[in-house]
């Protein structure tokens, strides 16, 4: 097997830094069943390659065990799949965390790139290959390989030759490729199971949630495993990320026929309208979900989003249409931000639970001393209600970034505080279908400025 990656982006062997490979050396990683070796072709200021070539045992494979491969003769020594994405992990791990301590600087910066696997296995042929990549920006082109070429009347093969073109982060580059290989592969060398559906949503953090092909990938990436599969799909919805229109393909509650994302953007929104909204900032705005509900509502005239994430941000702003209502902002949350100053109201939909404890009453100063808005939103899982999803295991947040779930009692203690410390008045909405012993899954705090309410 072959993945090569190239960049022309001047100077081009920056690239190195980031893969953690010195250009100059051939550096090799054992596999469980094989080796993968990493060197340059080619390193000039002007262009760079790094190639990765994956020698695999097939006897090894076979005998490693937890794997549907029961054939020593079979595709994985030749063409890219589930064994490459492992071989580009070993490889590249530092990269696909997104570190580099030499140079961070580079993390940040989109690279322009051109990615060549010359045979990758594709079930269902370069269509489903373009659909995969095409909606993260790559520019896709793939050849055909027949399955003999001496015999072109038996037709082609499921194998494709590919080459990725585009301008990203190259840890963004590798995430991309460590899902979606396997994905177009449809099969895996080892057991799958909810520690893989992890991988997945670690990997996929800030762009799978928001792909149009996210529950093609999530079912093939974890081959067809029904329970292991809905539980992705289940975090994936809670993450938020999902576009409003498309959240019908994935529900928390199956028997309710509106997603629960979707009551939240509902319930935020007449929320919005009742207190008489006009300018809203959007705080751990994310990949923009809320974001395209309110700049569908004209009564909006100003629309901030803010996030810490660049990537994040970067997908948001694909998404939106309307660049004369609504702006991005690069900002933590626990930043205090004069410019924020002067809101009507501020949105905190599903993000202080990501925010670690201590680093609350900085927060909490910066929306609600510093920004100040007459009306802040904030609303959180519920964590009693956690028992009530299937296939959330016992003691198990609701998303792997969650620092904590609160209670109904916790959440209230919490706000009530703010509230008295801020002259606030705060009122509790539930969002979701309320269970009689658990409650809502999400619990809503509306915050009203005491200056509102004298008024």
């Amino acid at each position: 097997m072959l993945l090569t990656i190239t960049t022309t982006r001047n100077p081009a062997t920056d690239l190195g830094f980031l893969l953690h490979k010195h250009p100059e050396k051939a550096q090799s990683v054992a596999l469980s069943a094989g080796t993968a070796h990493v060197f340059y072709p080619e390193a000039s200021p002007d262009r760079c390659t790094v190639a990765l070539f994956v020698e695999i045992d097939p006897v090894d494979l076979v005998r490693g065990g937890g794997t549907s491969l029961t054939q020593y003769v079979n595709d994985r020594p030749y063409a890219g799949g589930s064994y490459l994405a492992v071989a580009l992990r070993a490889a590249f791990t530092t990269a696909l965390a997104g570190r580099c301590a030499a140079r961070p600087e580079l993390v940040g910066e989109p690279f322009e790139l051109e990615i060549h696997v010359p045979s990758l296995s594709a079930r269902g042929g370069a269509e489903v290959v373009h659909k995969l990549f095409e909606p993260l920006g790559w520019r896709v082109s793939t050849a055909p390989i027949p399955l003999d070429p001496q015999f072109p009347q038996w037709g082609e093969s499921r194998y494709v030759d590919l080459t990725l073109t585009g301008t990203h982060r190259v840890a963004d580059a590798l995430r991309h490729l460590y899902v979606l290989l396997p994905a177009l592969d449809g099969g895996k060398h080892y057991w799958v199971g909810q520690d893989e559906a992890d991988k997945l949503l670690r990997a996929g953090e800030g762009w799978l949630a928001g792909h149009p092909e996210r529950t093609l990938i999530t079912t093939r990436y974890l081959e067809r495993r029904r329970p292991v599969v809905t539980y992705a799909l289940s975090r994936l919805a809670e993450a938020d990320d999902v576009p409003a229109e498309a959240e019908a393909l994935v529900t928390e509650l199956p028997d309710k026929p509106e997603s629960l994302a979707s009551q939240r953007h509902g319930s935020v929104l007449a929320a919005l309208r009742a207190a008489g909204a006009r300018r809203v900032l959007d705080l751990g705005c994310g990949n923009g979900a809320l974001l395209r509900v309110l700049e569908k509502d004209r009564s909006f005239t100003e629309i901030v989003g803010v996030d810490v994430s660049a990537s994040a941000l970067d997908v948001a702003e694909k998404r939106l249409k309307d660049g004369s209502r609504v702006t991005l902002r690069q900002s933590a949350l626990t930043y205090a931000d004069p410019a924020l100053a002067g809101y009507d109201a501020a949105v905190l939909m599903e993000v202080v639970e990501h925010v670690d404890e201590e680093r609350l009453p900085a927060l909490e100063h910066a929306v609600f001393g510093v920004a100040a808005p007459r009306t802040v939103l904030v609303t959180t899982p519920n964590a009693e209600y956690n028992r009530l999803f299937e296939f959330l295991p016992m003691g198990h947040f609701r998303h792997a970034d969650h620092r904590f779930e609160w209670t109904r009692a916790q959440f209230r203690a919490w706000a009530d505080g703010v509230a008295a410390r801020n002259r606030y008045g705060v009122r509790y909405l539930p969002v979701g279908p309320e269970d009689q012993t658990s409650g809502p899954p999400t619990q809503l705090a509306v915050f009203t400025s005491e200056k509102e309410v004298a008024a």
